[in-house]
C-alpha cells in the first residue's frame, strides 16, 4: 500500500527532525558551558588583578561585574536549554514509538500482500 509507505517515510522524517532538534539542543548546551568557563577565567584574573574578590567591595572592578552578570545570564541560559532537551527527548521517544507503529504496519501489509499473491499463482 503505498499509503503506509509514505506514513512510514513520514514518520521518519519527523524522528529524523527532532533527532536534529536535540542535536542542535546539545551543541547550544554545550556552547553556553564553554562560554561560561571562559567568563570564569577572565572573572578570575582580573579579581587576581585588582587583589579583590569580594563582589560587595566598592573596588571590585567594573570588568569582573560584568562578566559575573553576563555568566550569570548564559547559566540561566543553559537551563532553560535543559529543560527544552528534556521536551525534545520525549517528542523524539513519542516519533520513534510512532514510527515503530508504522513500520509494523507496513510489514503486515507487506505479508499480506505477498500472501495474496502466492494464492492467486498457486489457484
Amino acid at each position: 500500500m503505498k499509503a503506509r509507505e509514505n506514513l512510514v517515510r513520514l514518520k521518519q522524517f519527523q524522528v529524523n527532525e527532532k533527532r536534529r532538534q536535540l542535536l542542535q539542543l546539545d551543541m547550544m548546551i554545550a556552547e553556553f558551558e564553554r562560554m561560561a568557563n571562559e567568563l570564569d577565567v577572565q572573572i578570575a584574573a582580573e579579581e587576581k588583578k585588582a587583589g579583590i574578590t569580594d563582589v560587595n567591595h566598592f573596588a571590585y572592578p567594573t570588568f569582573a561585574k560584568a562578566a559575573r552578570q553576563r555568566r550569570d545570564n548564559l547559566l540561566n541560559s543553559q537551563a532553560d536549554l535543559a529543560e527544552q532537551r528534556a521536551i525534545a527527548e520525549a517528542a523524539l521517544a513519542e516519533a520513534e514509538l510512532e514510527l515503530s507503529k508504522a513500520e509494523m504496519l507496513e510489514t503486515r501489509d507487506a505479508k499480506a500482500r505477498e500472501g495474496d499473491g502466492s494464492r492467486a499463482m498457486t489457484g
